[in-house]
């Protein structure tokens, strides 16, 4: 591909001679990732502007820059003197998934591509589709590829010519569906710009983000971007959910909606799927679904009644995707737990631990409400949240640990550049009995990690429950701008293994 052939469309006219107009061999944004005979794309940056790079990208090869004009001074171009073309576009970062998909030859629109947003469950959803769909592939939180081989990746949603990449990719391994997890940051930013979705996905809509989007209703606007995508072919949607009514409206006409249900509500505009009579055992969850007429019991290796939504979601999904009733019953037996995600350990003479990523205030109040169901003494929980983000959900999931938990234990999460000791104390505000001013009792401060799992596993007893919410899957603990190594599960398995000796 030529770069006339590229930029067709969105420039015009260029000004190249053919010598000049070479075929391309890759893309990047990153100038140190420049060899001979790719393009580099100058984006106008929150802190810095690409074109700061230009001449380490043209000394590794480049073979033409695109660049975003905006913010920029034209002096800066007109003084390089390298005779490679200099291609300025304006809102080069809503087009560039679009000049990405065609550099990949548009591999989304050879695939069946679902869009999985919301603010709980879309790691969840994702993963249990990848398991139970015949060459699915993931792009989400835990990287890309296959649900039990992930690579991974920066962000929840790639930047936009990663993803055209990594779709181009996923195509080269023949996979025939993406479950694709969209954050709201990937939407507002236009990093799926370019990926044809056929379906889509609204998991839950709860506060998260706010220091990003500023109010609710910014954040459900991004979240709503999803539905522009001129391939839709249809959309599932949380009936319970609070901004459900909201996201049907904002449905096109020619879409077919899916929805769904814990509490029994329906919708006379969509066909709904509903799971009652839930149970919580020892090895996971119970319920009856109920598709039109027919009732099934459903059983599954999960914990937490949110998982029942999980579940119950992703056969909505398969049933929105054609896949007929009986396959789709079928294929819900083949779903296994993720890691960080209500994970369990010990048990059996210790403990009963769940590990989860909740770090929200509504994923972390599923959490320990869940969790109480499968407690025969205490409910003890260990969290933090993270530096850097939303200050205002702190107090309310303190609020929350202590509404449930009968031991909290306030911890580091990822302070990154955040005095860790103001995030704790933000997270004390809520910390109060009802009617109170003072900190509640059942609660105390350990802001070392490793102590905190450590100290809860000496003290629980066996018939306890013990939460550890807040980094799931991560390996790391930032601090300062340095990742750290950390693992909760592994902390966990030392002191359970040490527990027993």
């Amino acid at each position: 591909m030529t770069l006339k052939e590229l930029l067709n469309d969105w420039v015009s006219t260029i000004n190249i001679s053919s010598s000049n107009d070479s075929s391309i061999l890759g893309l990047s944004l990153d100038s140190r990732d420049i060899i001979q005979g790719y393009v580099f794309i100058a984006l106008a940056g929150s802190k810095q502007h690409g074109m700061a790079y230009i001449d380490q990208a043209i000394s590794n090869g480049a073979c033409a820059i695109i660049y975003d004009p905006a913010g920029i001074e034209s002096t800066l171009v007109e003084q390089n003197s390298s005779q490679i073309p200099m291609i300025a576009l304006d809102e080069l970062a809503v087009k560039l998934g679009h000049i990405a998909a065609r550099f990949y030859g548009k591999p989304s629109e050879l695939m069946t591509v679902i869009g999985v947003t919301g603010t709980n469950g879309k790691t969840s959803c994702s993963q249990f589709l990848s398991q139970m769909l015949d060459d699915c592939g993931i792009v989400g939180t835990l990287g890309w590829g296959n649900w039990n081989n992930l690579q991974k990746t920066l962000n929840t949603t790639p930047d936009a010519l990663e993803m055209q990449r990594i779709l181009a990719e996923l195509l080269k391994t023949n996979k025939k569906v993406v479950a694709m997890e969209v954050s709201s940051h990937g939407l507002d930013q236009g990093r799926i710009n370019g990926v044809a979705f056929k379906g889509a996905i609204y998991t839950n809509i709860s506060r998260d983000h706010l220091d990003y989007h500023g109010t609710m209703e910014a954040y459900l606007q991004a979240k709503l971007l999803l539905l522009n995508s001129p391939s839709l072919a249809f959309v599932v949607v949380n009936l319970d959910d609070q901004y459900s009514d909201r996201i049907i409206t904002a449905i096109p006409e020619n879409v077919a909606i899916w929805g769904f249900s814990v509490k029994g509500k329906t919708r006379s505009d969509c066909t709904c799927i509903k799971a009652e009579n839930i149970v919580n055992t020892d090895d996971g969850i119970e319920f009856d679904l109920h598709c039109q007429d027919n009732k099934h019991k459903i059983k599954a290796p999960l914990y937490g009644d949110f998982n029942v939504e999980n579940v119950v979601t992703v056969f909505t999904a398969m049933l929105a995707m054609g896949i007929t009733e009986s396959e789709a019953i079928k294929r819900l037996g083949f779903i296994r737990s993720i890691t960080g995600r209500m994970e369990r350990l010990g048990g059996k003479g210790t403990p009963l631990v769940f590990v989860d990523y909740a770090h929200t205030p509504d994923a972390l109040d599923k959490v320990l409400f869940s969790a109480k169901k499968h407690c025969t003494q205490a409910l003890w929980v260990v969290f933090g949240c993270g530096g850097d983000r939303d200050k205002g959900k702190r107090s309310q999931m303190g609020r929350i640990a202590t509404q449930w938990a009968d031991h909290v234990i306030i911890t580091d999460d990822n302070p990154r550049y955040e005095n860790a000791l103001d995030i704790v104390n933000d997270i004390l505000k809520g910390c109060k009995d009802i009617g109170n001013s003072t900190i509640s009792r059942n609660v105390e401060v350990i802001q070392d990690r490793t102590l905190a799992i450590q100290s809860v596993l000496t003290r629980a007893s066996a018939k306890d429950c013990i939460v550890v919410a807040g980094k799931g899957h991560e390996h790391y603990q930032e601090i300062n701008g340095v990742r750290l190594n950390f693992s909760d599960s592994q902390v966990i398995n030392d002191a359970l293994t040490a527990r027993t000796r």
